[in-house]
């Protein structure tokens, strides 16, 4: 293929508009990579190999090619734009990563939900991100071939489909399908049947397809470009001529060209030899291009990594850049073309959309690390609703400063690191081992941050095991009628348990109507003939009691109980409660009630 040939595949098209670009997002396994492989399978399949055009992280879909895939359903001449360009990368990792000003750089989404599965955790974290980043999308209602009893119609519209279906089988459909619309509706989205749709920018069309029998897949298409026609054709609109803006997909090192930047361009054209503004860690990088490298044609890019040059190239694309001094850009950062541009007032632009990204942290937090700007926005994003404060927010892997940072922390739970999609350099693991410090890594945000939060659970029971270790627990107990076994020095006495827990070495007290006076210290606990240290309510057990003499300070019958100091109580009644058993509490109330029938306001 040509640079020509390279050139006209990936152009923006008359009349200055670009291809819409389309992310694909769902949960793991509900069919979002089948769905591409289907898309661009069904554009080989539709014309020569280089009918479609392979790019960078994308892949573009002509409008003639999209015509021959939807048989009959869109007719080119009612469209101008010239196609759709598919982001290969599909999930939240990439949609997160593609950005631009002010949010998604995807112009349309599809949200690719299982119909047999329904809503999974992905799922509802996927239209998290789309409701945040108000990017309109379709849902693709995906392997209804699945459904008991389905007669598959390859490759065809799904009305074909559904009237080669039985009753029964039409049934079973319709209830995962609106099933999937009482689900949207929960997530506080309206959606219906696409046909049925009237008002696509207030309801969510469903497309039930299968990505593995391509039906519903030409109906896909339809929606996707009818709503890219209808509703976004003025922000297709792009000076063909003038300067590129694009986002880093991803930075790699590349046999013969070093560190290289895979960029979607969305906007204008860039040109070997241009100088571009491209965002760094905790900067920008002013270079020039030395190359514009493209994929070959699309059966060769499967089977074999070569590039071929192009020496201008127009959005929408996707495009590998070649240039010195890239070693510490980012994946999500701004790329923008100088040209006819002061380098000053683009640097200027540039930060200003880094600092839109920028993570709010505060003076005491966890550390977190991801791969890309979009990525921590989005962690950063999940972490602030559920409220777990960030001291420390950047790209990259989990270096040993990072480690230094986070050991700095004075209370447990931020002695930690969350790792979304990164590494964790030797040093550091070496250095968090020694330093306690625990790093959390997934790919997947939300069981990322699950993991932190059961982290956090574990340290707070073990916090409140501690407390309660070192805190005096309320319990009563009676002296047992004809077993004192010694009168004093000390006092031996079986008693029986009440409520809560009996402790030695807890002060002992009886009430003379609510004022407590102490009578001794409980010394020890047997239980045929065995010391214990503890015993709980039910429990018949012999005790010795330092201080009293039985028949003077304590007397057969009488109820006893283990001294609460006012402090104790306190943290019993307003933080521990939940954490003690139901005899230990109704003990507590008892307990509280005398005191207060004194002083209202003992142990507040």
């Amino acid at each position: 293929m040509s640079d020509t040939d390279t050139n006209t595949d990936t152009s923006s098209g008359s009349g200055g508009l670009r291809t819409p670009i389309v992310a694909v997002l769902g949960h793991v396994d509900h069919g979002k990579t089948s769905l591409l492989d289907t898309i661009r399978g069904s554009a080989v399949t539709q014309g020569e190999s280089g009918a479609i055009t392979q790019h960078i992280g994308a892949t573009a879909v002509p409008l003639d090619v999209i015509s021959d895939i939807a048989g009959g359903l869109v007719d080119p001449d009612d469209f101008d734009l010239p196609g759709l360009l598919f982001i290969d990368t599909p999930g939240h990792h990439s949609f997160s990563t593609l950005r631009s000003r002010g949010g998604a750089l995807a112009d349309i989404a599809i949200l690719v939900i299982d119909v047999k599965d329904g809503f999974q955790p992905q799922t509802i974290e996927a239209l998290d991100i789309l409701k945040r980043t108000q990017t309109p999308f379709v849902v693709a209602a995906n392997k209804i071939d699945t459904i008991p009893g389905w007669n598959t119609q390859e490759d065809g519209p799904i009305q074909a489909s559904l009237d080669a279906q039985s009753d029964r089988t039409r049934e079973r459909l319709d209830e995962r399908l609106y099933s999937l619309i009482g689900e949207l509706s929960d997530n506080d989205i309206s959606s219906d049947m696409y046909w049925q749709v009237r008002d696509f920018q207030h309801n969510a069309g469903l497309v039930p397809l299968s990505a593995l029998t391509g039906e519903g897949i030409p109906d896909l298409l339809t929606v996707l470009m009818g709503l890219s026609q209808r509703y976004m054709k003025e922000e297709m609109e792009i000076d063909t001529t003038g300067p590129g803006s694009g986002t880093v997909l991803e930075v790699t090192e590349e046999r013969g060209f070093g560190t290289t930047l895979d960029v979607v361009l969305y906007d204008g054209t860039i040109r070997t030899d241009d100088t571009i503004v491209v965002g760094a860690t905790n900067r920008t990088i002013e270079t020039d291009v030395r190359a514009l490298l493209q994929p070959r044609v699309l059966s060769e890019i499967r089977t074999e990594k070569q590039f071929e040059r192009t020496d201008e190239l127009s959005a929408a694309a996707g495009v590998k850049i070649a240039a010195p001094d890239l070693d510490d850009a980012i994946a999500g950062a701004p790329v923008r073309v100088v040209r006819d541009q002061t380098l000053d007032s683009v640097t200027d632009e540039v930060e200003a959309e880094l600092a839109e990204i920028a993570v709010e942290t505060d003076e005491n937090g966890i550390v977190v690390k991801a791969d890309t700007l979009g990525s921590l926005e989005a962690i950063a994003n999940t972490l602030q609703e559920t409220d777990i404060p960030i001291v420390r927010a950047e790209v990259g892997d989990v270096a040993a400063r990072d480690i230094a940072v986070a050991s700095t922390a004075d209370e447990r739970q931020n002695r930690a690191i969350l790792g979304f999609n990164v590494d964790v350099l030797s040093d550091a693991a070496d250095r968090a081992d020694h330093e306690d410090i625990r790093v959390f890594q997934d790919d997947v945000i939300y069981q990322l941050v699950e993991e932190y939060e059961e982290y956090v659970a574990e340290i707070e029971r073990a916090q409140q095991d501690t407390v309660l270790e070192n805190i005096m627990r309320p319990c009563t107990f009676r002296i047992l009628k004809d077993h004192v076994f010694r009168q004093s020095n000390p006092a031996v006495v079986g008693v029986e348990v009440l409520s809560g827990t009996l402790h030695r070495n807890s002060p002992v007290v009886v009430f003379n109507g609510n004022d407590p006076e102490r009578v001794g210290i409980l010394k020890g606990i047997q239980s045929q003939g065995e010391d214990l240290d503890t015993a709980r309510a039910g429990e018949s057990v012999s005790v010795s009691i330092d201080g009293p003499t039985v028949g003077r300070q304590i007397k057969e019958g009488d109820e006893l109980w283990t001294e609460l100091p006012e402090k104790h109580a306190k943290i019993l009644e307003q933080e521990l409660r939940e954490d003690i058993p139901a005899d230990e509490r109704e003990a507590l109330t008892r307990y509280l009630n005398k005191r207060r029938n004194v002083d209202p306001f003992w142990g507040k």
